[in-house]
């Protein structure tokens, strides 16, 4: 199997699965969320947020494919751009953090591996540009697939648990202990692409007392580290 992993742009954003490229979960706040929702203006608010970030940060994101195939996704950004992030209530995030906000896994390639692979790639393309920590909201009962990604997996790639909630902790990963394995990690990420197989599951479950309607159908897979 062949592994190729790029940055998100405006031309593969629609390899993201369709619920997922309709999901504005993070991308608005709630109130705006819910009027994008009813006016069915979802997908044109995503495109102009992943321009908006693209334009004034960067990279945010990377779009994973099997032998050419979309197989999962990741994406972050400065906590400023993610309006739902002060909605959350184990927020707000360090000053010093970049926000991983969604992880997804396609089913059909949920054993691969990709849910480490694509962590392995955030860790890489942000060290790289001098960031000094990750953060990000974990879900600590995953009991269906959204927005959030599952605090167990999060913990199992290296993330601790910095500020603990019954559902929806916050977690932080120090990209200085990050550099102590960056050759490792781009080791791995060369090995990964071509044939190293980690066993995984994925998926990403969300909410915050009762799930946004947008949220509820944005799944795609269920993560799990092992």
């Amino acid at each position: 199997m062949s592994w190729h992993v790029a940055p998100l742009t405006l031309d593969n954003l629609e390899d993201l699965p369709k619920r997922c490229r309709r999901c504005v979960f993070w991308e608005l706040s709630e109130h705006l969320g819910k009027q994008a929702l009813d006016f069915g203006s979802t997908e044109l608010e995503k495109e102009a947020w992943v321009s908006e970030v693209l334009l004034e940060w960067g990279s945010c994101g990377r779009v994973a494919h099997m032998d050419g195939v979309p197989a999962g996704y990741v994406i972050y950004a400065p906590p400023s751009a993610v309006p739902r992030a002060s909605e959350m209530p184990t927020g707000p995030v360090s000053a010093d953090a970049v926000l991983l906000t969604t992880m997804q896994v396609v089913p059909e390639f949920s054993r691969e591996g990709l849910g480490r692979m694509l962590a392995q790639a955030v860790v890489k393309d942000l060290t790289r540009r001098g960031v000094k920590a990750i953060e990000v909201f974990g879900d600590q009962r995953p009991t269906e697939p959204g927005c959030l990604i599952p605090a167990d997996f999060l913990r199992g790639v290296g993330f601790k648990t910095i500020r603990p909630h019954p559902r929806w902790p916050r977690l932080r990963m120090e990209l200085r202990s990050g550099l102590t394995w960056k050759e490792d990690v781009e080791a791995a990420l060369e090995q990964l692409l071509g044939t190293i197989t980690i066993p995984l599951q994925a998926a990403a479950p969300v909410g915050r007392g009762r799930v946004p309607s947008q949220a509820r159908t944005s799944s795609c897979g269920r993560l799990r580290a092992n």
